[in-house]
């Protein structure tokens, strides 16, 4: 979270929670919060509607993913990514969905090409405000893309 700010407070988290609600109503679909096998909080992931005032990429798709530090390198991003992806491609025929991340995020950038996501530097764009400009590298699921449930 770094990147963005670093951690919210209750009412963040919260209002937060509200668009993820919002959300499922709305579109079906939401960010997923991730445990282990013995129920512990990993973090979240999902695809999540994005309508974001004023956002370079107007109104899309995004999928995405934030986990704890302690769960890490155990391929929970890659799988319940995954299980997104097929979600929101097989069961609600979302036809555009695309994922960014900061340029020096490099496990994202490789959780990305696992998936078979493209990179798309013609959608790169850059949000200015606080506490500093923020770069989003912009990467697409393909039309016809190889992500099955297994």
């Amino acid at each position: 979270m770094d990147d963005l700010g670093g951690p919210i407070d209750r009412a963040e988290a919260d209002a937060k929670f509200d668009r993820y609600l919002a959300a499922l109503a709305t579109h079906g679909i939401a960010r997923w919060a991730v445990e282990d096998m013995t129920g512990v909080f990993l973090g979240y992931c999902g695809v999540m509607p994005r309508s974001i005032p004023n956002h370079p990429l107007g109104f899309h798709f995004e999928v995405g993913w934030r986990f704890r530090r302690a769960a890490w390198g155990n391929g929970y991003a890659y799988e319940s990514a995954k299980a997104a992806l097929v979600h929101a491609q097989n069961d609600l025929s979302l036809k555009s969905i695309v994922s960014y991340t900061a340029e020096d995020n490099l496990r994202s950038q490789s959780v990305m090409r696992k998936l078979g996501l493209i990179r798309d530097t013609s959608q790169d764009f850059t949000l200015s405000g606080s506490p500093k400009a923020w770069r989003g590298l912009v990467w697409v699921v393909p039309a016809k893309a190889n992500i099955v449930a297994q």
